[in-house]
């Protein structure tokens, strides 16, 4: 609840302006081009306007008292890469990126060409003049009608307002950093007599030359947060690594609820490992590739047409591990499975070679699926893909296997692998597809590793 001690209402005259609303954030924000804000902005009236980036995002969550006053603004603009990242989570496509730093620029010149003049409070103290100096030198035509520093200068709210008036100043500026400048903005702007006051966050740090902007081509690719977080790692990484993570966490799943959210955890947790292992792998890929070329005629690759979630058809990677001619002798051994039931496997198959024994006995033969799984294909947890002559021949209990993404490894796998037959290796996965969890997951890649250094029924 609004506290009426802090914040008088006052009257705000906004022209009519698009705006978008954001489920996966509970938020109204404008949805309109950069010219269309300034307009708005600088329209008869009075109003005050806040950015909302990630991290706002993530400290409206948890403060109170910042969460007033952000329902307190009177326009919500638009910030960052994470936003629009939540708009589109419910295919709310944002007109434009509305961050402060380009922004308030174009605003002040636009607000300099009408004759209107601008007040700098916040930052360091010699910040907001070095901005203002900035500023002047960018926009000849600006008025600056005064500056004053967000530490010993703020400690007297009522002589920051007096002082502000005094100036006549049209335009406010507060770079107090979020969310003191918003909660400073909720209890005073009421007091001031400029009729727009914008939070502007680390603008006077940029113009002021105390923070380097990321080049052109790295803002081009939505990528800022990177460049910052490379300046100042230690300041930042909380804020950009668990706080991005955290914030898309909660925008999804209040985009698209718990199963949802279930959903995104497993594809990071696969995309974030298939990464990895092909980096921490890759001398083990290029050594198997090099000694399949050296072992046996034929291509390092191994493609095969696999049936995968709700009996789509893909293509499986694998390292070759057997002759050329595999497939057409396949029909000629199937007598000689030693397994039960639908799915075929065979201690002495003789169309396996040196190197295919090794890699089968270790599952490096599998590792190229790393590639099903970035293309989303495949997870890394979830029951062996099957081939669609098998599917073909399953009984209907054993279609519940293509509920679920096939995976690298599963119950299945760390239960001992072909020596298990198939109507258990069915319960196994039916089991899985009916209680996966993310820590379910993660037991069982976990479990993997042992698996494959005892080697049971990997042939």
């Amino acid at each position: 609840m609004k506290a009426a001690t802090f914040d008088t209402p006052h009257t705000a005259v906004t022209p009519a302006l698009p705006t978008a609303t954001l489920p996966a954030l509970g938020l109204d924000l404008v949805d309109a081009t950069p010219a269309q804000t300034i307009d708005a902005l600088l329209a008869p009236g009075r109003r005050r306007a806040f950015f909302m980036n990630a991290h706002c995002c993530n400290i409206r969550r948890r403060n109170r008292a910042y969460r007033e006053a952000v329902a307190g603004a009177d326009m919500l603009l638009p910030d960052g890469i994470g936003v629009e990242l939540a708009g589109k989570m419910t295919g709310h496509a944002l007109t434009a990126n509305l961050n402060g730093t380009d922004l308030v620029p174009e605003l002040l010149e636009e607000a300099a060409a009408e004759g209107k003049s601008v007040y700098l409070f916040g930052g360091t103290p010699g910040t907001a003049e070095a901005a203002a100096a900035a500023l002047q030198a960018r926009i000849p035509a600006i008025s600056i009608a005064g500056t004053r520093d967000g530490f010993a200068g703020a400690e007297d709210a009522d002589a920051v307002v007096g002082a502000i008036n005094d100036s006549g100043a049209d335009i406010v500026l507060v770079a107090l950093g979020v969310p003191m400048q918003e909660l400073w903005l909720h209890r005073h702007a009421w007091r001031l007599d400029a009729p727009l006051a914008l939070a502007v966050g680390a603008l006077f740090d940029f113009l002021a030359g105390n923070v380097a902007r990321a080049p052109a081509m790295v803002r081009k690719a939505k990528a800022e947060w990177v460049w910052r977080l490379a300046q100042e790692p230690r300041r930042l990484a909380k804020r950009y690594l668990a706080g991005n993570a955290s914030f898309l966490a909660h925008a999804a799943l209040k985009a698209w609820g718990p199963e949802s959210f279930a959903a995104l955890q497993r594809r990071t947790l696969d995309v974030t490992l298939s990464l990895a292992a092909l980096v921490l792998l890759s001398p083990l890929l290029l050594l198997t590739a090099l000694a399949i070329k050296a072992d046996s005629p034929g291509p390092v690759f191994f493609r095969q047409s696999r049936v995968g979630r709700d009996g789509r058809v893909f293509t499986m990677f694998k390292f070759r591990s057997m002759g050329v001619d595999a497939e057409a002798r396949r029909a000629a051994l199937l007598a000689t499975s030693d397994r039960e039931g639908v799915c075929f496997k065979s201690k002495a198959d003789p169309r396996v070679t040196r190197v295919g024994r090794f890699i089968r006995r270790f599952s490096i033969d599998e590792l190229p699926q790393i590639l099903n799984v970035l293309k989303g294909e495949m997870a890394i947890v979830g029951p062996r893909p099957a081939l669609p002559s098998e599917v073909a021949a399953y009984p209907v209990r054993a279609l519940g296997r293509l509920a679920v993404k096939p995976g690298l490894t599963g119950v299945w796998q760390v239960s001992g692998r072909a020596s298990i037959g198939f109507d258990k290796m069915v319960e196994m996965d039916l089991s899985y597809a009916a209680s996966r969890t993310l820590l379910l997951d993660l037991t069982l890649i976990a479990r993997t590793f042992g698996a494959v250094l005892g080697g049971r029924g990997a042939y």
